[in-house]
C-alpha cells in the first residue's frame, strides 16, 4: 500500500523549549535568501541581493514564447495571451518594496517551525507590466464577482495537501488603481530571472510577499470566496491551532538599520570606532506613508528622531533615514521604529502568532565601541 501525502508533508508546529533550528529549516534556508543587511545601501535592490522565497520548486521555462497566461472564469470573454501579446497592452513600471510575511520568524519564542527568517527578507526593485485592472477589463468580470484567484506554476505538497500555488485577491483590490496591481514580466529593467517568476509574476504593492504569484499562468474571476491552502489555512493571524484566523494582508511598517562599522564574522556583532557615527536605513509601510523613524542607542530606553530623507513620489517603496550618533567606547544596542501616516508603530515587545507572520517586532543591532586602528587586537 503507497504512503499517503501527509506521511510525507508534516503538519505544522512550534518549536519545542531549546529546540535549534533542525536540518529541515536548514535545507530551507539554503533554498531560500534574504537581503545582505549592507545591501540597504541601494535604492534598487540588485535582483540577486533581493530576497527570494520559493514555496516548491522553480518552474524552468526554456523559451518565454510558449507560455500562455489564461484569464477566465466569471468574465464575458476569456483571454489567452502570451508574452508578447501582453506587451501590447499600455506598460507600467513602479517600484515596490517587497517583504516576506514570515520575515523575522525566527526570533520569535516559541518559533514556529518553518522558513528561519530574521530580518532580511525583504528588497526593493523596480516592476514593469501590464496594469491588471486593464486585463480584467478586457475580459469583464460579471457582477458577483468576488474574488480573483492567481495560479503558479509551482507545484508541491505542504502539510499533506498536494496543490499548485494559489492565492486570491478581492475583486476590488484587482481592479483598483491604487495600489495598481501588475502583471509584471521585467525586474529593475531586465526580464525576470527564474527565481523571481520568469516570465510572468503578480506584483501587488502593499501587501506581503504571499500575495505576489510568482510564475503566473492562470487568473480566474470567482463568484465565490476563494478557500485555497494558501489563502484559509497558511498566511492566517492565529493564536491557537484551532482559531480561523485572520488573512494576512499589508505590509506592517519596519525600519532596518545598515550595520555600522565592520562585522565579526560569526557573530555579526558590529564593531564601530569612537566618534560620529552615521546611522541610517531604510523604513517602509503597505498601509500608510512613513512618516517618522526614531533611533536609540541604549536598547530602546531613550529616543531620537532620525532625519527622512525627502519623499520620492515612490509610494510603494521604502523610505532612507539617517542619524548620527557620537559613539564613545562601549557596549550599545542599536533600535530603530518606524510609524506610519495612520499612526501604526513597531512594537518593542514581541508580538506573536502561530505562523510568525506580520511581526515587526524593532531590530535590534549589538554594537561595540573600541578605540584601536585596524589590525590591533581588541
Amino acid at each position: 500500500m503507497g504512503r499517503r501525502l501527509d506521511t510525507v508533508s508534516t503538519p505544522a508546529r512550534l518549536a519545542g523549549p531549546g529546540e535549534g533550528i533542525g536540518a529541515d529549516e536548514l535545507a530551507l534556508a539554503t533554498r531560500n535568501h534574504g537581503l545582505p543587511l549592507e545591501a540597504l545601501r541601494y535604492d534598487i535592490t540588485p535582483p540577486g541581493l533581493h530576497y527570494v522565497l520559493t514555496h516548491y520548486d522553480i518552474p524552468y521555462v526554456a523559451d518565454d514564447r510558449s507560455w500562455r497566461l489564461s484569464i477566465g472564469g466569471r468574465v464575458r470573454r476569456t483571454l489567452d495571451l502570451d508574452v508578447a501579446a501582453l506587451r501590447t497592452f499600455p506598460q507600467v513600471t513602479a517600484r515596490v518594496t517587497m517583504e516576506c510575511a514570515g520575515n523575522g520568524r525566527a526570533l520569535l519564542t516559541p518559533r514556529p517551525v518553518s522558513q528561519p527568517w530574521l530580518v532580511e527578507a525583504v528588497g526593493t526593485a523596480e516592476w514593469t507590466g501590464v496594469p491588471l485592472r486593464l486585463l480584467l477589463a478586457e475580459a469583464g468580470p460579471a457582477p458577483d464577482a468576488v474574488d480573483v484567484v492567481f495560479t503558479g506554476a509551482d507545484h508541491g505538497v505542504e502539510r499533506g495537501v498536494e496543490q499548485d500555488y494559489q492565492r486570491a485577491l478581492p475583486v476590488s483590490v484587482a481592479l483598483g488603481g491604487e495600489p495598481e496591481v501588475l502583471v509584471a514580466h521585467t525586474m529593475n529593467g531586465a526580464p525576470l530571472p527564474p527565481q523571481h517568476g520568469r516570465p510572468l509574476r503578480l506584483v501587488v504593492p502593499g501587501w506581503y510577499g504571499m500575495a505576489h504569484v510568482k510564475w503566473l499562468r492562470d487568473v480566474t474571476v470567482s463568484a465565490e470566496p476563494f478557500t485555497g491552502f494558501q489563502h484559509t489555512v497558511a498566511y492566517r493571524l492565529r493564536e491557537r491551532a484551532e482559531d480561523p484566523g485572520e488573512p494576512v494582508t499589508r505590509i506592517a511598517p519596519r525600519a532596518l538599520l545598515v550595520p555600522p562599522g565592520f562585522p565579526d564574522f560569526m557573530s555579526r556583532r558590529r564593531v564601530v570606532r569612537p566618534g560620529p557615527v552615521t546611522v541610517h536605513g531604510r523604513a517602509w509601510s503597505g498601509r500608510a506613508p512613513v512618516t517618522a523613524v526614531e533611533v536609540s542607542t541604549d536598547g530602546g530606553q531613550s529616543w531620537r528622531t532620525a532625519r527622512l530623507d525627502a519623499a520620492d513620489g515612490h509610494r510603494w517603496a521604502w523610505r532612507g533615514w539617517r542619524h548620527t550618533w557620537t559613539a564613545a567606547p562601549g557596549s550599545y544596542v542599536l533600535v530603530a521604529r518606524a510609524t506610519d501616516a495612520e499612526g501604526h508603530s513597531q512594537p518593542l515587545d514581541q508580538p506573536w502568532n502561530r505562523g510568525g507572520f506580520a511581526n515587526n517586532l524593532v531590530q535590534r543591532v549589538p554594537v561595540e565601541c573600541v578605540a584601536g586602528s585596524p589590525g590591533e587586537a581588541t
